[in-house]
């Protein structure tokens, strides 16, 4: 009734925004790519996407299972593959995107090992990742917290200069929207006082509106948009 996508709306305005920006015609790998949500933004690119395609949605999940799509279509794939061993030459793309898939790998360095051999000198490299989240897609969950520093640490031991770390929201982000939540989360419980939680939802998102603008962003967000170069 009253639940909230800031992180999901942040991103694609973000990512919208950065994949555009590349030049016309140059080769860009989606990896992660699932049922190829970003293509759209691709049009002018010379676009190729990657997935494992094992996960196929989960029919008549309950809440213990986390969040899951009920299907997911991933037929468009063009390479299906193991994300860190992508049957492709070295330093084959100009562009290199990776976004809301590194929580989904048992070791995602790994993923950073192999954008490295991929990438041609000079390419970018367009991440992100959940700094806070609940579980989803399981059992192809593994991990959340990626914070500014792991994307700092990381990507200069692999040969990357960071062009742009940016938060997506910030701790009041990520309340609000968890607490709008709460509501449906109480109801699929069973939870009988339900409809009190709906009402302190709403009560929330008053205050959440009437608070200001003073932010918080390295208590918590929802996760870091990064753009890195091959040096």
């Amino acid at each position: 009734m009253f639940t909230k996508n800031i992180n999901e709306n942040n991103r694609q305005s973000w990512l919208k925004k950065i994949i555009s920006n590349l030049p016309d015609g140059t080769r860009i790998l989606d990896a992660g790519a699932g049922e190829l949500k970003n293509k759209k933004y691709c049009k002018h690119l010379n676009y190729v996407a990657q997935d494992f395609c094992e996960y196929k949605g989960v029919q008549n999940a309950t809440i213990s299972d986390g969040l899951q799509n009920k299907s997911w279509d991933t037929s468009k794939i063009d390479l299906v593959s193991d994300i860190c061993n992508i049957p492709a030459v070295d330093e084959s793309f100009d562009s290199i995107l990776c976004s809301e898939v590194l929580e989904h790998i048992p070791e995602p360095t790994h993923v950073l090992d192999e954008f490295a051999r991929l990438l041609k000198p000079g390419g970018k490299l367009i991440l992100t990742a959940p700094f806070a989240s609940i579980v989803h897609m399981a059992p192809y969950y593994y991990s959340s917290g990626f914070s500014r520093y792991w994307y700092e640490y990381h990507l200069k031991k692999r040969g990357f200069k960071i062009i742009e770390l940016t938060p997506n929201g910030d701790w009041f982000s990520y309340v609000e929207q968890e607490i709008t939540r709460l509501g449906s989360m109480e109801r699929e419980l069973g939870n009988r006082i339900w409809p009190l939680a709906y009402l302190y939802s709403l009560l929330s998102v008053m205050y959440f509106k009437l608070r200001g603008s003073k932010r918080a962003y390295n208590h918590a967000c929802f996760g870091w948009h990064c753009v890195a170069e091959k040096i």
